[in-house]
């Protein structure tokens, strides 16, 4: 008989005080869609309560959304506070990301990078790939 996986499942949450998380719910949606389990814990995250929210839930990978800025330091706080608790799963981000962030966001630990317009297939591919 064949063993069947569990479902990727996914902590996705916006941190700071970036309130609009319209795309970030359409992402969870993808996810959904495809078959993976989604935790959207919504806005105003701290880099604490994701980290805690993936311990406890057992995910297998953190998306973060960003549209105001704040993004390096969110990131590299949320990588920090996992690597703490002893949790090394892939962090994700997307929404507003500049350019010239992306070596910051690299070197904070961040493994995937999706600027506004991403397409879903691209995200889709990536998550599969970072959690195999």
């Amino acid at each position: 008989m064949a063993e069947t996986r569990p479902p990727i499942k996914v902590v996705l949450a916006k941190c700071g005080m970036d309130g609009h998380d319209r795309g970030i719910v359409m992402v969870s949606q993808w996810l959904r869609d495809a078959g993976m389990e989604v935790v959207y814990l919504g806005p105003y995250q701290t880099p604490k309560s994701v980290a805690k929210a993936t311990l406890q839930e057992d995910a297998h990978l953190v998306g973060l959304s960003f549209l105001s800025g704040g993004h390096v330091q969110h990131c590299r706080n949320t990588v920090d506070e996992l690597r703490r608790i002893g949790l090394t799963v892939p962090v994700f981000v997307g929404g507003i990301i500049p350019k010239v962030d992306i070596p910051a966001l690299k070197e904070a630990g961040v493994q995937g990078i999706f600027p506004a317009g991403t397409p879903m297939a691209d995200i889709l591919g990536r998550v599969r790939e970072a959690v195999s």
